[in-house]
């Protein structure tokens, strides 16, 4: 049976162009692949935010995303694409993290070339090629059999006046892109950079190109984010405050009444069938209903 890295690599390989569409939880996991979607992904800001309530700006750890995203890839038979952020603060970082992503069974993270504390008021920049020739070369080691994709994360277009680290230069991203190939990177991604000048850099590309929340022609797949757990939030805070002005949550009651799919995405039948079993094999008493 494949590794969840190996169906990533088959899917990337065979030219089509796919979605990996943004699963922010198992139940949102579940969802995605249910509706048909080849691949998932989970973003560091939509982790950050709906689980931990802190902001994707450095203090979110490593740690933590492993905890989120292995619960998900455990969840789901398409393979979870992760935003790693910068894999921690050293080589060693890097290479103790991706052996715990390859071993939750992450089918691929992105690494980023900004430096710690980024997307904050602090001009952070980015590190150096060569720091991240050896961030990527330290996962690449880590890997081992598991196929983990690789996908570099150049900055460079995501520019100071935009909350990024990079210069906005095309030529210095097209120059990133080439070393982190080098170094082994299996895809690249240059995030929050406008869609013309993404459009500039990626003929130049060694490895195939995703993108980062919308579709570019010439790009393998699409990581799509931002979508889902805040279209959650948002309505989590409308029904609280219909709760609280109100005495009830009447939208609530909608939502149920057309969430018919909730019992196959939890494995109702599966469980109930389970324990319908062994009641009726040891003389415990059944019922026809489960709880609602």
């Amino acid at each position: 049976m494949p590794t969840p890295g190996e169906k990533l690599r088959a899917l990337i390989e065979s030219g089509e162009h796919f979605v990996a569409a943004e699963a922010y939880s198992a139940l949102t996991g579940r969802i995605v692949q249910k509706v048909g979607f080849q691949a998932a992904y989970l973003g560091g800001h939509a982790c950050s935010a709906f689980h931990y309530a802190v902001p994707d700006n450095g203090i979110f750890s490593q740690v933590e995303m492993i905890e989120q995203s292995a619960r998900i890839a455990q969840a789901i038979d398409i393979p979870l694409i992760v935003d790693a952020d910068t894999l921690g603060e050293t080589v060693a970082d890097a290479y103790h993290f991706t052996r715990r992503y390859a071993a939750a069974g992450i089918a691929g993270y992105h690494v980023e070339d900004e430096v710690n504390p980024k997307h904050s008021k602090h001009d952070n920049g980015l590190c150096s090629i060569e720091d991240m020739q050896l961030r990527i070369e330290a996962g690449v080691k880590a890997r081992g059999d598991s196929g983990l994709v690789i996908i570099a994360r150049c900055d460079e277009l995501y520019t100071s006046a935009n909350g990024g680290g990079g210069s906005g230069s095309v030529e210095a991203a097209i120059r990133r892109g080439h070393a982190y190939a080098e170094a082994g990177a299996d895809a690249i991604v240059f995030a929050s950079a406008p869609p013309a000048q993404q459009a500039e850099v990626i003929p130049h590309m060694k490895i195939p190109v995703c993108t980062l929340g919308f579709n570019l022609p010439d790009t393998a797949f699409t990581l799509s984010t931002a979508w889902g757990w805040v279209s959650a939030a948002v309505g989590h805070l409308a029904m609280a405050r219909e709760l609280m002005e109100t005495g009830s949550v009447k939208s609530a009651m909608s939502a149920f009444a057309n969430f018919p799919e909730k019992y196959d995405l939890i494995d109702q039948a599966l469980y109930d069938d389970l324990i319908a079993d062994w009641a009726e094999r040891t003389g415990r008493p059944t019922r026809p209903n489960h709880a609602r």
